[in-house]
């Protein structure tokens, strides 16, 4: 009778051990919930480091996230966002991620890497949607008012230089709710630059943004300090990659751009009608 068991208890040590989320949503307590999330074991340290210059419980609670609500995540890179979204919204709610179609199976593929993250940890990412989404060819992100939050990190200055910005609110504003949210972060420009002037460094101006969303019928509700940086000066050589986490300089300076930190953002939320 010891030899099945021993066997047994080899299977049970040789077996991978996934991250299981000790997330307990809590729709009045957003606060302790996205805490949790936070100290994940599941999170990539090298994420979690950069929680100083992101704050994304501020930002999450500035917007409004709740464990119930179907949230649309446009663009999710590699996952950053996805692995605190992810857990919070598991249980009670949705995640919908909206991401950049793979073009193959390399793994310089940024989506690649995103999809195998969610493959390797079930537990954590099993009940993450995704869709493609690749303005103008690929827009549909879901019914039409479907979503309670569409929210976006880091990349309207991609669209913006495909000439596909328009398109991407007008989906958002299709997706949501009536009374539906939609959160902008977004590095943010010298005010007075216009858009033509700023765009290819990676900066957007404000009202530029404003502008653009109120046009597709969004109201913006609210605007935050949370992830603004008054060292950065935006006058680099290579736009905002130079700084971290990119270092688009590699060596040159780099003492220089750690100490200045992240991109200056804005946070912008808007409100559908």
């Amino acid at each position: 009778m010891l030899k099945p068991l021993l066997f047994c208890s080899a299977l049970l040590l040789s077996a991978p051990i996934l991250a299981v989320p000790q997330v307990t949503p809590d729709a009045n307590s957003i606060d302790v919930t996205l805490g949790q999330a936070l100290q994940g074991s599941w999170r990539d340290p090298a994420n979690a480091a950069r929680d100083q210059y992101r704050h994304p419980k501020q930002t999450l609670e500035f917007f409004g996230l709740t464990p119930h609500m179907t949230v649309v995540q446009l663009w999710p890179g590699t996952g950053w966002y996805t692995e605190i979204l992810a857990p919070v919204l598991r249980d009670h709610g949705q995640l919908i991620d909206a991401v950049v179609p793979a073009k193959g199976d390399s793994e310089s593929d940024g989506t690649v890497k995103y999809l195998a993250k969610l493959k390797a940890n079930p537990e954590v990412y099993g009940k993450v949607k995704v869709v493609d989404f690749s303005p103008p060819a690929k827009m549909d992100l879901g019914p039409d008012g479907s979503a309670d939050m569409v929210l976006t990190f880091r990349n309207l200055h991609n669209w913006q230089s495909r000439g596909q910005l328009e398109n991407v609110f007008q989906a958002a504003f299709k997706v949501l709710k009536h009374g539906g949210v939609l959160g902008v972060v977004e590095h943010r420009a010298v005010a007075g630059k216009s858009v033509q002037q700023v765009f290819k460094t990676g900066y957007m101006p404000v009202d530029y943004v404003i502008q653009q969303a109120e046009k597709a019928g969004f109201k913006l509700a609210g605007q935050s300090e949370i992830n603004a940086n008054p060292n950065d000066t935006k006058d680099y050589p290579d736009g905002v990659w130079t700084l971290p986490p990119t270092y688009a300089e590699g060596n040159k300076d780099h003492v220089k751009y750690q100490t200045i930190g992240e991109s200056d953002r804005m946070t912008l939320k808007f409100v559908k009608p």
